[in-house]
């Protein structure tokens, strides 16, 4: 039986036996019984390595953080995961030099800072996605979004394409209408992070299409 820890693009947390090829965190959800009973408790998500220095981890450990998982990093983004700054460190700093140029010019923004704006930007007080409306020509690769005539249908721009999102990968690719407006789904912070140069790793399937 699948657990309730594979992240979509609208952060949800769903039960399904497709792998993904990063792993992350929002602190401990679950019970002891490995039931999800919250969406969240720090502000701090991160994405993390599959694998790191050989540690082995047991999967909704009672009392440990519950560990998610993502089909890619523009997954992750979208949901307002941010790289680890351990295992992920290069990330890490990629991502916060390109955060810290969106939001101040280039003034070095702090890690408590940066999570507190991502949540801001990712999730309403009621605990409800957070989204931005916007012309798909002003976005950069990376990002996904969804269309008005199809909001419940994530797609990743990339390349010049929408790609339709699962947690199998990407498929049906359909060309950028540049005038067209989308609601994207990956915070506006870390949207601003990723058009300031952060480079987004992307599911192979994606470049299979582009």
């Amino acid at each position: 039986m699948s657990r309730q820890n594979r992240v979509n693009p609208f952060g949800d947390l769903v039960a399904t036996p497709c792998r993904g090829t990063l792993m992350g965190n929002r602190g401990c959800l679950h019970d002891d019984y490995g039931a999800i009973r919250k969406p969240f408790a720090r502000k701090a998500w991160v994405t993390c390595r599959l694998e790191w220095k050989g540690i082995r981890r047991s999967v909704f450990s009672p009392g440990r953080y519950s560990e998610l998982f993502f089909l890619d990093e523009a997954t992750a983004l979208a949901a307002g995961h941010r790289p680890c700054n351990d295992c992920r460190s290069e990330a890490y700093k990629a991502f916060n030099a390109a955060f810290s140029v969106a939001m101040t010019g280039g003034s070095k923004v702090k890690a408590d800072a940066m999570d507190l704006r991502i949540h801001d930007d990712r999730m309403s007080r009621e605990h409800a996605k957070r989204t931005f409306s916007s012309e798909l020509g002003s976005l950069p690769d990376g990002v996904i979004v969804v269309l008005e005539e199809a909001l419940t249908e994530p797609r990743l721009l990339w390349k010049g394409r929408l790609l339709r999102w699962s947690f199998d990968g990407y498929s049906d690719a359909i060309r950028l209408d540049h005038g067209g407006a989308v609601q994207v789904l990956t915070p506006a912070s870390i949207s601003e992070a990723i058009k300031a140069g952060y480079p987004v790793k992307v599911h192979p399937s994606a470049e299979d299409l582009t």
